[in-house]
């Protein structure tokens, strides 16, 4: 009796062992997948980052914050467009903004007005206080 389980038993082992590589195959394409992918994010940023200037980086930063998704995506065409030649020119931080809201995507900036009195600056909403 032991004769006879003994093939079938070998053939029960090997079909698993099968399916056990080719999971081990297919986890490992996956993990390649996502190094290849998160290594084009940080290339691509990178890149970006090289052509951003007067505040680029922190519109970049805030987009990436508040639509990550999109602006991955965002980030992937303009280096196209950088790699093909298209855009050769640095792009400020209102140019990149600019772009983010053509998309309709909002970008929330902190922004403060600050006025020069009397060799101190103030903010704008102090300065109509004291008009007033």
């Amino acid at each position: 009796m032991n004769q006879e389980e003994d093939p079938e038993l070998a053939i029960i082992k090997a079909r698993k062992m099968k399916q056990l590589k080719e999971k081990a195959a297919m986890t490992e394409k996956i993990k390649e997948g996502e190094t290849k992918s998160n290594m084009a994010k940080i290339d691509d940023r990178g890149i970006l980052l090289k052509y951003l200037y007067d505040r680029g980086d922190e519109v970049l930063q805030l987009a990436e914050l508040q639509y990550p998704v999109q602006a991955r995506v965002i980030v992937k065409r303009i280096v196209d467009l950088i790699k093909s030649g298209e855009i050769d020119s640095l792009i400020s931080g209102g140019e990149l903004l600019a772009i983010f809201r053509s998309v309709g995507l909002r970008i929330r900036v902190d922004t403060n007005i600050r006025i020069e009195d009397h060799g101190k600056f103030i903010s704008f909403g102090e300065k109509l206080k004291e008009g007033i």
